[in-house]
């Protein structure tokens, strides 16, 4: 690794930490005693998207967090939890193993992360995604996902409640 101070390429690393997106180390030169950061990030395969007609065109990170944001807008969840759904997304794409995605199976990890984050924000998207064409769509993915609400919220049978423990 060559030293941004003295341009020499001896060093030494100090300290290694995980990041979002690769790996970060602290390193000193062993010329100048200068000391200086340097991220590694993984380079992976570069996906390419099949679309419904059978085109095929290169991934595009911006177009995905450009849908993601729209489908936010104006919602109240921090920018901190759309830009890591962001990179979870992206994260699971690249875990199918595959150089080509479809762009059917984009949209249902975007629709599975959105769901988790924000329910209106998964309505919105949802309607674009899966075509809403009138009310009675918009209807129909609602009381799903109102019926996915309740089942979530109720406990099992064989279960006992905390806050239940906590009253006793």
């Amino acid at each position: 690794m060559q030293c941004p101070f003295c341009g020499k390429n001896s060093s030494r690393v100090m300290e290694s930490r995980d990041s979002s997106d690769g790996l970060r180390r602290r390193r000193e030169c062993l010329d100048c005693n200068s000391r200086y950061t340097t991220y590694e990030k993984t380079l992976s395969l570069p996906l390419s998207v099949i679309k419904r007609n059978n085109s095929r065109e290169p991934f595009s990170s911006e177009k995905l967090e450009k849908s993601i944001k729209i489908a936010f807008a104006k919602r109240p969840v921090k920018n901190e939890d759309i830009n890591k759904a962001t990179l979870d997304i992206k994260k699971n794409l690249h875990e199918f193993g595959n150089n080509e995605i479809e762009t059917d199976l984009i949209g249902q990890v975007v629709i599975n992360q959105l769901k988790i984050l924000d329910s209106v924000a998964y309505i919105r998207y949802a309607s674009v995604y899966k075509n809403f064409q009138g009310i009675d769509n918009f209807i129909k993915e609602l009381e799903i996902l109102s019926e996915d609400e309740k089942q979530s919220d109720k406990i099992p049978v064989n279960q006992i409640s905390f806050i239940d423990q906590i009253d006793s």
